[in-house]
């Protein structure tokens, strides 16, 4: 047997790509893995994989009172198992993992996703992002190897705390092209289909606007595939302007299930606002998920993102966040077929690069010194 490791995380740990990829990373290395996250009501089933997984009942499901639950929680489930190496994802878990790290005396390696305390939902609540802010200033300055998902999160917290993060980006593994026709996932061949996925599909990321645009779209099916909390609304929007025949709505579902209904749509969407530091400097999973899979984009025009689309020309931007604007764009891309086919060819490019084969060379780079 190898070298123990545990990776934590604060999810339900069934559509969070990237940790899956980093511990299948790992267990190709001959480390033996065991992830740790939380089990919720409405978790579906884990499915098998290379390495062990263990999921928490917590009497706390959310607010406050769940972080303090779970940070004791995984404090102990750490403490109490033989180890060799954590790995902390996201500020959330920050804490309990340091702590072990030190009690224990073996090495930890921090991985964080977003910048964490520029969030939304920290920026509105100033005693909130103060506390979190107070962990990441006690603990990051300590920890030695650091990753994060890109450039600009890096230099955010080199300017925080003075700390150096090798940078990994939450690009896909190479995804086998034998997709499925529309026919047999229920879409329409009559029509150009706009494809909106994630996990994240929440309030300040365009939805809204978007599905408001669709009354005005030639001809196109939008489709919204995953999860978030502005998906009632988004659905009640859709009564409302009788846009039933427009939008079509999928559950998050396997990424190899949800890869196949992006590699049927025309157009891959991400919309995200720069209304908060974490969303001006976001990389979405859903861009490089969008080139895996072939498909041009239509994004925000936001730094790392316009960094992916220019260097490889693979797609354009909405002007602003109108509903009017955005649906003129899109109406605009599927009256240039043209174009259209000059950005899916560039996608061969982007796609041959941009995957976690050629990206996840940095990880095994930092996770050889401890085996």
């Amino acid at each position: 047997m190898g070298k123990k490791v545990i990776v934590s995380v604060t999810n339900d740990l069934v559509t969070d790509q990237r940790v899956h990829k980093v511990c299948k990373t790992l267990t190709s290395m001959g480390f033996s893995v065991l992830l740790v996250g939380r089990k919720l009501k409405s978790s579906p089933d884990l499915d098998r994989r290379a390495y062990q997984m263990h999921r928490m009942n917590l009497f706390m499901k959310k607010g406050p009172g769940f972080y303090m639950e779970y940070q004791v929680r995984l404090f102990f489930f750490l403490l109490l198992r033989r180890i060799d190496l954590l790995v902390s994802n996201d500020l959330d878990t920050l804490a309990p993992n340091f702590v072990v790290s030190r009690l224990k005396r073996i090495p930890m390696v921090y991985d964080s996703h977003e910048y964490f305390t520029g969030v939304p939902e920290l920026i509105h609540h100033p005693l909130k992002r103060k506390l979190w802010k107070g962990v990441e200033r006690m603990f990051l300055p300590k920890v030695r190897d650091l990753i994060t998902v890109n450039e600009s999160i890096a230099t955010l917290f080199a300017r925080d705390y003075g700390v150096k993060m090798q940078v990994v980006r939450n690009v896909p593994e190479k995804f086998p092209f034998q997709t499925l026709d529309r026919q047999k996932l229920g879409l329409p061949y009559d029509q150009r289909i706009l494809i909106l996925q994630g996990s994240g599909i929440n309030v300040e990321r365009g939805a809204e606007e978007l599905v408001e645009a669709m009354q005005t779209v030639d001809n196109a099916l939008l489709l919204i595939v995953g999860g978030g909390d502005v998906l009632p609304e988004l659905k009640e929007k859709v009564k409302q302007l009788k846009l039933d025949t427009k939008v079509m709505f999928k559950p998050r579902m396997p990424y190899l299930e949800l890869m196949q209904f992006t590699a049927a749509a025309d157009l891959g969407l991400s919309l995200d606002k720069g209304t908060s530091v974490n969303y001006l400097y976001s990389l979405p999973n859903k861009l490089f998920d969008y080139l895996q899979a072939g498909i041009p984009v239509l994004v925000s025009d936001l730094p790392e993102i316009r960094k992916v689309v220019d260097q490889y020309e693979v797609g354009d931007y909405i002007p602003d966040h109108n509903p009017k604007h955005i649906a003129a764009k899109i109406n605009d891309i599927l009256a240039r077929p043209d174009k259209m086919v000059a950005w899916k060819m560039n996608t061969l490019r982007a796609r041959n690069e941009l995957n976690w084969e050629n990206e996840s060379e940095v990880l095994r780079k930092i996770y050889t010194q401890y085996l």
